[in-house]
């Protein structure tokens, strides 16, 4: 049986925005951020999908 993992949405361009709190890199949240490494596969999926509508809403596609 193979383990699937998620990877980090990471860039390494880890600067948080103060108006909006989000990376200015991956537009995760700093909690997002801290609990990456706890959270399943499922609930990365989720907010790597939060994090690029995050990413369409405040910069367009």
């Amino acid at each position: 049986m193979s383990e699937q993992t998620v990877a980090s949405p990471c860039i390494g361009v880890c600067s948080m925005d103060d108006l909006s709190g989000l990376c200015l890199g991956c537009y995760r949240t700093i909690e997002e951020i801290q609990a990456w490494w706890d959270m399943d596969d499922a609930s990365k999926q989720s907010i790597i999908a939060q994090a690029d509508d995050r990413a369409s809403t405040l910069f367009g596609d």
